[in-house]
């Protein structure tokens, strides 16, 4: 949106103006991620009117959604429509948890959560193992470790997309 965009955020079983949950996962010196309450996230479209061909890209965020995401068919058809129609998608940290259960990594290369490389290798996709703040671009997917890389995430997103900043 900061850029002139349009951006519908949507959840399968919510409609427009519904409020998900979030949760923030940080990295403190443990094994893995903390997890911390994150923010009352307000939806501005209804999943159920969603039409995936009405749209340019798709972005999906990491987290714990993706675990979830993975096993509804519709969701999956939708990120499927993305790969087949070769449009722009970026996806972070465990996103890679619904490309796999969309089966749209065979032969791609992605970057993920390292958690998560089993689920990219296993999907028939190959592993991005890069610094935690950076991403990876490999045809129409964007994809990166952990929201450390959200500035080289973006970035490569919006090339994808064709979007030009001047100043």
């Amino acid at each position: 949106q900061a850029v002139g965009h349009t951006v519908h955020a949507v959840c399968p079983g919510k409609k427009a103006g519904d409020h998900i949950k979030t949760a923030i996962h940080d990295f403190e010196g443990a094994q893995t991620y903390s997890e911390k309450p994150g923010h009352n996230f307000t939806l501005n479209a209804t999943f159920a009117d969603v039409q995936a061909q009405s749209y340019d890209a798709l972005v999906i965020p990491g987290g714990r959604g993706p675990e979830y995401l993975r096993n509804d068919a519709a969701v999956c058809a939708a990120v499927r429509h993305f790969f087949e129609a070769g449009k722009p998608v970026a996806a972070v940290c465990h996103g890679a948890q619904l490309l796999a259960g969309a089966g749209v990594l065979k032969g791609r290369t992605c970057s993920a959560y390292p958690a998560c490389r089993a689920e990219v290798e296993l999907a028939g996709g190959r592993y991005a193992d890069i610094p935690v703040d950076q991403a990876h671009t490999e045809g129409n997917l964007v994809s990166a470790p952990a929201w450390p890389a959200h500035p080289a995430w973006i970035a490569q997103f919006l090339a994808l997309l064709g979007t030009r900043i001047t100043l």
